[in-house]
């Protein structure tokens, strides 16, 4: 199983939002996003804090995937 991050981009899509604006607003960096873009693994709290960013739950923005 992998970590999915379909969820995140489809709320960045409906919501008009930039990944750069993303990274801003959560306090992350732009090579963080691109290792999520690629499906890589990132921290729960950098999870936590594009939640927090974006007012939504960790289930809202991301799931697990059979490969």
């Amino acid at each position: 199983m992998v970590i999915s991050y379909e969820r995140l981009w489809d709320i960045l899509k409906v919501r008009k939002i930039t990944k750069k604006e993303l990274a801003k607003r959560a306090g992350i960096s732009d090579s963080t996003l691109r290792v999520m873009t690629r499906g890589g693994n990132v921290s729960l709290e950098v999870l936590g804090k594009i939640c927090g960013a974006l007012r939504v739950d960790l289930g809202d923005i991301a799931s697990f995937v059979d490969v």
